[in-house]
């Protein structure tokens, strides 16, 4: 498989994390936002939306979205799991993994960002204040779900969950990460937030997530 990825893309931070948690090998092929190489016609050709990840299988296929990618990983290696067994368990899953890849990113991602800056006419200090402000919204949000899940696992029977949901890895995890980095480098508050950032450490505690982190990339800029 080819994963066309950007190092910082929280989008292909996703996928890379899901590859490494399955154990599965992949060509690396950087594809820089910030230089505009995802506009290139031998890239945008390949893929409507003209952005990262890409995914081409061993078939040749090109996949583009990285939901769609990681649960395509799901359904052809189905182990390790990345949803749970049962159909209430993948809902709740899916649904912690959307409040970020659904509410939380689409409003704080770089094009995004530069049309406040470029066509609005967004101050710097603006630009940063509306993603800080988004961001600690999501995850707020993201807490209280935590909080919430935790109950109905207490009510079941089940054991506290030392990640997003359980003991292993979940699609939750796969976007929640990636967030969280990403709010680090805006200096999003990320305090009051135990059971986010209780879930986060638990990840980046795994080598899966620290092969897949964007200092590990080969296209990795400081």
């Amino acid at each position: 498989m080819q994963l066309y990825n950007y190092f910082r893309s929280s989008a292909s931070f996703r996928v890379r994390i899901a590859l490494q948690i399955k154990g599965l090998p992949y060509d690396y092929i950087p594809v820089h936002l910030l230089k505009g190489e995802h506009h290139a016609p031998e890239y945008a050709s390949r893929v409507g939306d003209a952005l990262v990840p890409l995914m081409v299988t061993d078939d040749g296929a090109a996949l583009s979205q990285s939901m769609a990618i990681i649960e395509y990983l799901e359904e052809t290696h189905p182990a390790p799991a990345l949803l749970p067994p049962t159909p209430l368990a993948r809902a709740r899953v899916r649904a912690l993994a959307q409040m970020v890849a659904c509410e939380i990113h689409p409003l704080n991602n770089p094009r995004v960002l530069k049309y406040l800056v470029r066509e609005l006419k967004v101050e710097e200090d603006a630009k940063n204040a509306w993603y800080r402000h988004w961001v600690r919204n999501g995850l707020e949000a993201f807490e209280r779900q935590l909080a919430l899940l935790a109950q109905a696992r207490a009510a079941q029977g089940l054991a506290p969950s030392v990640l997003c949901w359980g003991d292993t890895p979940t699609l939750a995890d796969c976007c929640l990460v990636p967030q969280i980095f990403n709010g680090r480098r805006f200096n999003v508050n990320l305090e009051g937030l135990p059971l986010t950032m209780g879930a986060f450490d638990a990840c980046m505690a795994l080598p899966a997530f620290q092969k897949a982190q964007p200092s590990a990339c080969p296209d990795h800029e400081a």
